[in-house]
Protein backbone atom coordinates (compact mmCIF):
# COMPACT_ATOMS: atom_id res chain seq x y z
CA UNK A 1 0.00 0.00 0.00
CA UNK A 2 1.46 3.35 -0.93
CA UNK A 3 1.44 6.43 1.32
CA UNK A 4 -1.55 8.02 -0.47
CA UNK A 5 -3.70 4.92 -0.02
CA UNK A 6 -2.73 4.76 3.65
CA UNK A 7 -4.13 8.26 4.17
CA UNK A 8 -7.56 7.07 3.08
CA UNK A 9 -7.53 3.72 4.83
CA UNK A 10 -10.25 3.57 7.45
CA UNK A 11 -8.81 3.76 10.93
CA UNK A 12 -10.82 1.92 13.58
CA UNK A 13 -12.32 3.99 16.36
CA UNK A 14 -10.93 3.27 19.77
CA UNK A 15 -13.36 1.83 22.21
CA UNK A 16 -13.26 -0.22 25.33
CA UNK A 17 -15.40 -3.30 25.81
CA UNK A 18 -16.97 -4.74 28.91
CA UNK A 19 -19.81 -6.92 30.14
CA UNK A 20 -23.34 -5.57 30.37
CA UNK A 21 -25.95 -6.39 33.01
CA UNK A 22 -29.60 -5.59 33.80
CA UNK A 23 -28.70 -1.97 34.55
CA UNK A 24 -28.07 -1.57 30.81
CA UNK A 25 -31.47 -2.94 29.69
CA UNK A 26 -32.82 0.40 28.46
CA UNK A 27 -29.65 1.20 26.51
CA UNK A 28 -29.61 -2.28 24.95
CA UNK A 29 -33.27 -1.90 23.89
CA UNK A 30 -32.58 1.55 22.44
CA UNK A 31 -29.56 0.28 20.51
CA UNK A 32 -31.51 -2.72 19.25
CA UNK A 33 -34.14 -0.30 17.90
CA UNK A 34 -31.36 1.38 15.86
CA UNK A 35 -30.42 -1.97 14.32
CA UNK A 36 -33.18 -1.92 11.73
CA UNK A 37 -34.84 -5.09 13.03
CA UNK A 38 -38.52 -5.64 12.25
CA UNK A 39 -39.18 -6.94 15.77
CA UNK A 40 -37.98 -4.50 18.41
CA UNK A 41 -37.00 -5.54 21.92
CA UNK A 42 -38.69 -4.09 24.97
CA UNK A 43 -36.44 -3.08 27.91
CA UNK A 44 -38.07 -5.81 30.04
CA UNK A 45 -37.11 -8.44 27.43
CA UNK A 46 -33.57 -7.09 27.45
CA UNK A 47 -33.46 -7.20 31.24
CA UNK A 48 -34.56 -10.85 31.21
CA UNK A 49 -31.88 -11.74 28.67
CA UNK A 50 -29.22 -9.79 30.56
CA UNK A 51 -30.15 -11.67 33.76
CA UNK A 52 -29.99 -15.09 32.07
CA UNK A 53 -26.82 -16.94 33.12
CA UNK A 54 -26.56 -18.60 29.69
CA UNK A 55 -26.53 -15.22 27.93
CA UNK A 56 -23.26 -13.35 27.54
CA UNK A 57 -23.51 -9.65 26.64
CA UNK A 58 -20.66 -7.30 25.92
CA UNK A 59 -20.85 -3.59 25.22
CA UNK A 60 -18.51 -1.16 23.56
CA UNK A 61 -17.94 2.24 25.15
CA UNK A 62 -16.28 5.43 23.89
CA UNK A 63 -14.00 7.31 26.26
CA UNK A 64 -15.33 7.45 29.81
CA UNK A 65 -18.97 6.94 28.77
CA UNK A 66 -20.99 4.68 31.05
CA UNK A 67 -23.58 3.91 28.37
CA UNK A 68 -22.61 1.55 25.56
CA UNK A 69 -22.74 2.70 21.93
CA UNK A 70 -23.01 -0.91 20.83
CA UNK A 71 -23.58 -4.40 22.16
CA UNK A 72 -23.40 -8.07 21.22
CA UNK A 73 -25.48 -10.73 22.97
CA UNK A 74 -25.02 -14.51 22.68
CA UNK A 75 -26.55 -17.58 24.29
CA UNK A 76 -24.32 -20.53 25.20
CA UNK A 77 -25.62 -24.11 25.22
CA UNK A 78 -23.08 -26.86 25.91
CA UNK A 79 -20.08 -26.07 23.69
CA UNK A 80 -21.99 -23.97 21.14
CA UNK A 81 -23.07 -20.35 21.17
CA UNK A 82 -25.38 -18.28 19.01
CA UNK A 83 -25.32 -14.52 18.56
CA UNK A 84 -28.80 -13.25 19.38
CA UNK A 85 -28.11 -9.67 18.34
CA UNK A 86 -25.26 -7.31 17.57
CA UNK A 87 -25.69 -3.58 17.03
CA UNK A 88 -23.47 -0.53 16.91
CA UNK A 89 -25.39 2.76 17.19
CA UNK A 90 -26.08 4.53 13.90
CA UNK A 91 -23.62 7.40 14.31
CA UNK A 92 -20.81 4.99 15.25
CA UNK A 93 -21.29 2.44 12.44
CA UNK A 94 -18.46 1.66 10.04
CA UNK A 95 -15.91 3.01 12.52
CA UNK A 96 -14.32 -0.30 13.52
CA UNK A 97 -16.21 -0.53 16.81
CA UNK A 98 -18.18 -3.58 15.63
CA UNK A 99 -14.95 -5.44 14.98
CA UNK A 100 -13.51 -4.38 18.35
CA UNK A 101 -16.71 -5.53 20.06
CA UNK A 102 -16.99 -8.83 18.23
CA UNK A 103 -13.32 -9.76 18.74
CA UNK A 104 -13.64 -9.21 22.50
CA UNK A 105 -16.89 -11.20 22.54
CA UNK A 106 -15.33 -14.13 20.67
CA UNK A 107 -12.63 -14.29 23.35
CA UNK A 108 -15.26 -14.21 26.12
CA UNK A 109 -17.24 -17.05 24.54
CA UNK A 110 -14.13 -19.18 24.04
CA UNK A 111 -13.08 -18.56 27.66
CA UNK A 112 -16.51 -19.85 28.76
CA UNK A 113 -16.11 -23.09 26.82
CA UNK A 114 -17.85 -22.37 23.52
CA UNK A 115 -16.14 -24.20 20.67
CA UNK A 116 -18.41 -22.97 17.86
CA UNK A 117 -20.39 -19.80 17.29
CA UNK A 118 -23.38 -19.40 14.97
CA UNK A 119 -25.25 -16.32 13.79
CA UNK A 120 -27.89 -15.35 11.29
CA UNK A 121 -27.60 -12.23 9.17
CA UNK A 122 -29.91 -10.67 6.62
CA UNK A 123 -28.74 -11.69 3.17
CA UNK A 124 -28.42 -8.09 1.90
CA UNK A 125 -26.48 -6.74 4.89
CA UNK A 126 -23.13 -6.42 3.07
CA UNK A 127 -21.26 -4.48 5.83
CA UNK A 128 -22.12 -7.10 8.47
CA UNK A 129 -21.40 -10.03 6.17
CA UNK A 130 -18.04 -8.47 5.29
CA UNK A 131 -17.16 -8.09 8.97
CA UNK A 132 -18.12 -11.69 9.72
CA UNK A 133 -16.05 -12.99 6.80
CA UNK A 134 -13.02 -10.92 7.92
CA UNK A 135 -13.33 -12.50 11.36
CA UNK A 136 -13.39 -16.05 10.00
CA UNK A 137 -17.10 -16.86 9.78
CA UNK A 138 -18.27 -19.17 6.98
CA UNK A 139 -21.73 -19.33 5.44
CA UNK A 140 -23.14 -22.75 6.29
CA UNK A 141 -26.82 -22.34 5.41
CA UNK A 142 -29.62 -20.12 4.18
CA UNK A 143 -33.14 -19.63 5.57
CA UNK A 144 -35.56 -18.43 2.92
CA UNK A 145 -37.99 -15.68 3.95
CA UNK A 146 -36.63 -15.55 7.49
CA UNK A 147 -36.59 -11.80 8.19
CA UNK A 148 -39.78 -9.73 7.82
CA UNK A 149 -39.41 -6.31 6.22
CA UNK A 150 -41.51 -3.20 7.03
CA UNK A 151 -43.24 -3.43 3.63
CA UNK A 152 -44.50 -6.96 4.41
CA UNK A 153 -41.96 -8.77 2.24
CA UNK A 154 -39.46 -11.24 3.68
CA UNK A 155 -35.76 -11.72 3.03
CA UNK A 156 -33.45 -14.70 3.48
CA UNK A 157 -31.05 -15.13 6.38
CA UNK A 158 -27.56 -16.48 5.94
CA UNK A 159 -26.48 -18.88 8.68
CA UNK A 160 -22.80 -18.40 9.51
CA UNK A 161 -20.43 -20.33 11.73
CA UNK A 162 -17.00 -19.83 13.24
CA UNK A 163 -14.94 -22.28 15.26
CA UNK A 164 -13.56 -20.72 18.44
CA UNK A 165 -11.11 -23.42 19.44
Amino acid sequence: MNWLQSLFRRRPATGRTGPLDVRHARQVAALHHQGGFARLWDPSECAALLADRAVITDGVFIGSASEPCGFVMSRIAADEAEILSIVVGGSRRRSGLGQTLLCAHLAQLAARGAARLFLEVEEGNAPAIGLYHRLGFETVGRREGYYPKPDGSRVAALVMRRDLG
